[in-house]
């Protein structure tokens, strides 16, 4: 087998699907059959100068997929036979892949990069491989180039793979040092030059002792900049990122070369080339992003020494920085309107003036204001557009006070625009800006409306209008129309938008008709729109939306008529099931919302479940989601009713919960079973076996991803909830598997800000399993099965008091369990409530908190305390 190994891989990449077809069986066969021997002649191959690249190439690329994987299961599979793999085995495929970083070929040089640093990955925390970093920077004195030059790849790509504390202090000094003398304008080789660079923008990670010391962190500082001034304009670009990256990881450590960095950015945005200045502006962007947090986390008061305190960088660049990003504005391309993807300077700077606004506030107003009046009235459209644009972009930031005197003033002017510019990049951007007005500067929490009696019938007018214009130009306008509609949301029993409903309703369903539709993302913005005008609709149009009901079923009930069809038009029908079935699940939530329209609708309840299950046989996995999160609201409005659809899509439950691949069509399916439960009370009973095996089956997998978990416990509560003390025979299974959860979630000391958030989602999820299983069971003769439970949750609710790092969700719910302990277990709770730790402080802070849903919930906790305990 070994000695056809080139062939295999040459004709692995054959043009002819058969030859190929058998090459990539043969190659997995090899690899189930006899692992060492694969990875061997794999890494032999790689090693080999005289084979041809591209059987190297592969060799390298399936020698690293079989090291490493996206989906954590199979990841962990391949670790595992990595490790346990013969040492000497391993020693001989390192060797192979060491020896390759001085070949001839750069393509088996780079994959060879890739390969050890995802060896790196797995060896290195286990304290393996130690001798690897020593031999890579040994590499680095040597004469030849392109040893170099892959020696410092590597080294980034190792960075990527193994977390910082994994390298000693004095390897990580020696790493930097060698990196950044590859970056050092001396280095000859370009090659080598640009790969240091990017090296360095991995290791900035591991640089926390380095920058904190002035003398190193100067001379990083000095070489990035040299290197920014490189005549390569890759190596330009690569150290523009690494500014950009220094911005955010070490934002307080800027100030002393905030100056030259202006100066750098600035020239390069105004002379250097895309891909370049791109990043310049970037670097401004994320000082923004930096700046935003903090003001926004400690709103300006600085408490404690550990916090980062606000350089107010961006303020003191002001006169310079706007000036410079509104120049970008003029850089616009020809058909960037059309491009989905598309990102450019001109879009670029936009963004950056957007954070800058929302940065420093009004202070950008009279900066922006004479940019705008100089240019919107211009005869060449760039100059009107980045003026606009430039207006859109400082809506989010100064308060409304300094923006509502001059939106009243532009509003005419936008909707003149927007009917008659000759330009479409104009009427694109015109739209936009109409929407980030409407966003922003119009609803409930504004005090002077800028949208009246007076001038809703011209917005609507222009804006239905502008629905027949191009697609790019129509989606914009629907854009606009659905943050109008949102801002009426809270206008209580009649809107300004009533009498024009018929109307929007009608020229929204056109828009889904065009022709052209699928392009720009018309289709779906229309129908998103319809959804927002439908759910901020009033008492008033509710006849209206009743007559919805059958023309959105039609529509659905069309995509469900067979025919054969392509990948690619499947694909568009699940699209559009997806939408339709949204739809439905905004009107059905309007109509449930009172009894007499519930009534009504009541009629058309037995075809949408139809239609559904239809949908659902389909079986494509996006609409799944979306006709699944329909069924809940379905349920929701039937109610008990429901339960005579269960028969029938109890399948498409079962299906939806073991769809681990797309956990998002599972967390939607959790949640829909706890629809369901609420819908059918105890008339779930007959499911309950099959979806309780279900959920504990998928909590103790290691396949489905995490953020299910928390949304499963909270099922398990409403599942106790629905069938009170029947929840007694899933005990002894529910509820170990909730201690060791809140063993895991009780300590978070140390962890990052998304392992706080998921820890606290976590124990929100088994606190809301507590609750439902002590309500369910209250008044049960049964209720004394809970009783030794009792201590440990109560230690659950002093340990994560203890952490101080509940959110209010937490805390609500928290303070909620406490008082179904005693309401649920009366004097068996009360004397355990007196002995615990912290319930009596717990209590005292959450009924004088702030948020009045945790002071309820504290006051009724306890009412139920002081009765548990003077029984």
């Amino acid at each position: 087998m070994a000695m056809e190994v080139t062939q295999i891989l040459l004709n692995a990449q054959s043009i002819d699907g058969n030859v190929r077809k058998h090459a990539e069986d043969s190659i997995k066969q090899f690899q189930e059959q006899n692992l060492p021997s694969f990875l061997l002649s794999l890494s032999g191959e790689l090693a080999n100068d005289d084979k041809p690249v591209e059987s190297r190439k592969l060799a390298g690329l399936i020698l690293k997929n079989a090291l490493d994987a996206k989906e954590q299961h199979r990841k962990f599979e391949l670790v595992q036979s990595w490790v346990t793999l013969d040492n000497a085995v391993k020693a001989q495929i390192k060797t192979c892949l060491l020896q390759t970083l001085s070949s001839a070929v750069s393509d088996a040089r780079s994959t060879a990069s890739q390969v050890i640093a995802k060896i790196a990955g797995i060896e290195l925390p286990q304290k393996q491989w130690p001798e690897l970093i020593v031999s890579l920077l040994s590499n680095i004195h040597q004469q030849a180039a392109n040893v170099r030059q892959a020696t410092l790849e590597t080294l980034g790509y190792l960075c990527e793979e193994v977390s910082p504390n994994v390298v000693d202090q004095d390897q990580v000094n020696k790493i930097l040092t060698a990196v950044v003398q590859g970056m050092n304008a001396s280095e000859g080789n370009n090659d080598v030059r640009l790969a240091a660079t990017r090296a360095l923008y991995n290791a900035l990670g591991f640089a926390q002792a380095n920058f904190s010391n002035d003398m190193e962190r100067d001379y990083i500082m000095r070489v990035v900049c040299e290197a920014t001034l490189s005549p390569e304009l890759k190596i330009r670009q690569a150290a523009f990122e690494c500014l950009v990256s220094i911005s955010s990881t070490y934002y307080e450590k800027l100030a002393h070369y905030i100056q030259d960095i202006f100066n750098i950015t600035a020239k390069a945005v105004r002379e250097d080339e895309e891909p370049v200045a791109l990043q310049a502006i970037e670097f401004w962007s994320s000082i923004c992003d930096e700046e935003i947090d903090i003001l926004e986390d400690y709103g300006g008061d600085f408490t404690g020494d550990s916090d980062i305190p606000c350089f107010y960088f961006i303020k003191q660049a002001l006169p310079a920085l706007v000036p410079m990003l509104l120049e970008t504005l003029l850089k616009q391309e020809e058909d960037q309107d059309q491009d989905e993807g598309a990102w450019n300077i001109a879009m670029a700077g936009g963004t950056c003036l957007g954070l800058v606004a929302r940065t420093v506030g009004d202070d950008i107003v009279p900066l922006v204001m004479p940019f705008i009046e100089e240019n919107i009235t211009k005869p060449e459209w760039r100059q009107r557009e980045a003026a606009t644009y430039a207006f859109g972009s400082i809506l989010e930031g100064p308060s409304p006070d300094k923006l509502t005197p001059i939106v009243n003033v532009a509003l005419t002017f936008m909707l003149a625009a927007l009917t008659k510019d000759p330009n479409n990049h104009v009427k694109d951007t015109t739209a936009w800006t109409l929407g980030r007005i409407f966003e922003f500067l119009h609803g409930s929490t504004i005090d002077s409306p800028i949208i009246t009696q007076a001038n809703c019938q011209q917005i609507i007018t222009v804006l239905l209008q502008s629905m027949k214009d191009v697609p790019n130009v129509a989606e914009k306008a629907c854009g606009a129309l659905y943050f109008l509609a949102q801002g009426f949301e809270e206008g209580g029993p009649s809107s300004t938008l009533t009498p024009f409903f018929q109307e929007i309703v009608q020229a929204l369903l056109t828009v889904t008709h065009r022709e052209d539709a699928s392009e720009s993302r018309l289709r779906t913005a229309a129908y998103e729109t319809l959804n927002e005008v439908v759910r901020c609709s009033t008492d008033e149009t509710a006849s209206m939306v009743l007559h919805l009901v059958p023309i959105i079923m039609m529509e659905l009930h069309k995509t469900l008529e067979g025919q054969k069809l392509s990948s690619d038009e499947r694909e568009k029908q699940s699209e559009l099931q997806g939408l339709l079935c949204g739809c439905l699940q905004v009107i059905i939530q309007k109509l449930g919302s009172s009894e007499p329209t519930k009534y009504l609708f009541m009629q058309y309840a037995d075809q949408i479940m139809e239609l559904y299950l239809r949908v659902f046989a389909c079986r494509s996995a996006t609409v799944h989601e979306e006709a699944m999160l329909a069924i809940g609201a379905l349920a929701y409005a039937t109610g008990p009713d429901f339960a005579k659809y269960m028969p029938e899509f109890y399948k498409y439950l079962e299906m939806g919960l073991q769809n681990f691949e797309e956990y998002q069509v599972c967390a939607v399916t959790v949640g829909v079973v706890g629809d369901i439960c609420r819908a059918l009370e105890d008339q779930i009973l007959p499911y309950c076996d099959g979806i309780m095996t279900q959920l504990l089956k998928n909590l103790s997998s290691n396949q489905l991803h995490r953020s299910v978990k928390p949304p499963i416990f909270s099922c398990f509560g409403d599942i106790a909830l629905a069938i009170g003390e029947n929840f007694e025979k899933y005990l002894i299974y529910a509820m170990p598997m909730l201690q060791s959860a809140a063993e895991l979630s009780a300590h978070t000391s140390g962890a990052d800000d998304d392992l706080v958030d998921y820890t606290n989602s976590l124990r929100n999820g088994i606190l809301e399993a507590y609750s439902g299983i002590f309500q369910g069971f209250k008044n049960s003769p049964k209720t004394q099965l809970l009783i030794p439970f009792a201590l440990h949750i109560l230690q659950f609710l002093d340990s994560i008091y203890m952490e101080k790092d509940m959110d209010d969700v937490v805390m609500k719910t928290a303070v909620g369990v406490l008082g179904d302990l005693a309401d649920t277990l009366g004097s068996n709770a009360g004397t355990l409530i007196q002995q615990s730790l912290s319930s009596k402080d717990f209590l005292d802070e959450c009924l004088s908190s702030d948020d009045h849903l945790i002071k309820e919930s504290a006051e009724w906790a306890k009412l139920a305390i002081n009765r548990a305990i003077s029984v």
